[in-house]
């Protein structure tokens, strides 16, 4: 063992200037020799903690181990054994809270740049031009349908298919991927990496039905009817809103609804394809999370010439990435921090033109732990604004739960799921990532993806 390298490897990144206002991926990957320098400093530890805290179980030493001695196909394999999204999770998955948390390096040092060397090993996959398909043993007999082509719906199917089980999902919308492609921009992580982690799937003998949706196409219980058992993965798509004056004014939009028209519907290429957003010069994003992060980063690039984070906390409580927070600060998005809005005023043609807020100040911490904004008596202010886009958070969509009444929700309308089986109180029907969870990651929904599939599969054995 040599000498310890303190820092991780830096990835290089497009230079903020320019990135602000095109689609390209922000950063460039590490290059072979890059990938081989980080993957040395990993100490390949005996009880290696990092894996306790990967929700898919990867060996991340045994994939990291192949990478430093230059044997890249051998990385790609062992990934593969338990990620079919290693290209997708190693651009937007949370690995400062998860594996890289726990490295052993990091207790002085900087941690192993697990992320950064599991995008590199797909990405050399998808360059070398021949991915490899693993053997799949004979049929069993059994078909499943999964609903969503999400992270958690591909997880399933990608288990299910390699123990010979028949698997079908079933997408709402013309294009697979569900939040990969309809949440996440173009610029963090391409449509083309999605959709060649699907065609893996595809190849492996997944079917892929579009343009399908349960609980109008068909119900539950009538693919019950023909599958003998059913992974419900639909996300969540319902966006919540503050319920303060002027919501209902044009050009204030849900982040689910803005993200999805720039993103699948293409309006930055509008006229070339025609679902526009309005040519915003002035936008305010509400919210601090990764998605208001995504909505004030694209709002840059469809041209905006100020794009406001508006947050009721300080930085300290942002949920986002620091990552995401650090690449916004960077394009030039501007931070209103501890200010809430309180109304939107549009004019005389409905269309809003300010916006009326309030500042805050930090209470004692609320159920979240974090400290509880208060409203400071007086503070209102007003600024124009010709866009609002309200990136608070969401919830499941109802159509499911009205359509199939005996299956159990929370208040939230959330289905309730065994969060170590993802068993749902209706008989052969399974559910997780965010229509369990609310609001969550693509790691999370991959990892009760996983879950489920093991208890399908033990369930599908016995039948």
């Amino acid at each position: 063992m040599g000498k310890i390298i303190p820092k991780k490897t830096l990835m290089r990144e497009q230079p903020a200037a320019e990135r602000a206002r095109n689609y390209d991926e922000v950063p460039y990957g590490y290059s072979e020799q890059e990938a081989i320098q980080e993957a040395r400093r990993c100490l390949q530890c005996k009880k290696p903690t990092c894996v306790q805290g990967c929700p898919v179980e990867i060996d991340i030493p045994g994939f990291i181990k192949y990478i430093s001695e230059g044997d890249f196909q051998g990385a790609i394999t062992r990934l593969k054994e338990k990620n079919v999204l290693p290209a997708v999770c190693g651009r937007v998955c949370p690995q400062e809270d998860q594996c890289e948390k726990y490295c052993v390096l990091a207790k002085k040092y900087e941690p192993v740049a697990i992320g950064r060397l599991e995008r590199f090993a797909a990405d050399w996959e998808a360059r070398k031009g021949d991915a490899s398909v693993p053997s799949i043993p004979s049929s069993t007999g059994k078909k499943v349908a999964v609903i969503g082509s999400g992270p958690g719906g591909l997880t399933v199917a990608g288990d299910l298919i390699k123990l010979g089980h028949g698997v079908t999902i079933f997408e709402a919308l013309h294009k697979p991927g569900g939040v990969l492609v309809y949440g996440i921009p173009e610029f963090r992580l391409p449509k083309a990496i999605v959709y060649r982690e699907v065609d893996y799937l595809v190849k492996c003998g997944v079917q892929m039905v579009l343009d399908f949706i349960v609980g109008k196409t068909a119900t539950i219980d009538q693919l019950l009817e023909d599958f003998d058992a059913v992974y419900i993965g639909t996300g969540a798509g319902l966006p919540w809103f503050m319920n303060i004056p002027g919501e209902n004014l044009n050009g204030v939009y849900s982040a689910n609804e803005y993200l999805t028209r720039a993103n699948l519907m293409k309006a930055y290429l509008f006229p070339e394809y025609d679902t526009p957003i309005i040519q915003s010069k002035k936008i305010a994003v509400l919210g601090g999370g990764n998605v208001a992060m995504d909505c004030a980063r694209t709002a840059l690039r469809l041209g905006a010439d100020e794009v406001h984070i508006v947050y009721r906390r300080s930085r300290k409580e942002m949920p986002a990435r620091n990552e995401e927070i650090h690449h916004a600060e960077q394009e030039g998005v501007i931070f209103d921090l501890l200010t809430t809005p309180v109304r939107h005023i549009g004019d005389e043609n409905n269309w809003v033109k300010e916006m009326e807020c309030i500042k805050m100040e930090l209470g004692e911490p609320d159920a979240s732990g974090r400290r509880r904004p208060v409203p400071v008596k007086g503070s209102n202010f007003i600024y124009p604004v010709d866009c609002v886009v309200c990136a608070i958070g969401q919830s499941p969509n109802p159509l499911i739960p009205q359509t199939t009444p005996d299956i159990k929700v929370g208040k939230w309308g959330n289905i309730e799921a065994d969060p170590q089986t993802g068993k749902t109180s209706k008989e052969r029907c399974w559910a997780g990532g965010d229509v369990v969870r609310g609001g969550a990651t693509v790691i999370l929904a991959m990892g009760d993806g996983r879950l489920a599939a093991r208890s399908m599969h033990e369930f599908l054995s016995k039948k």
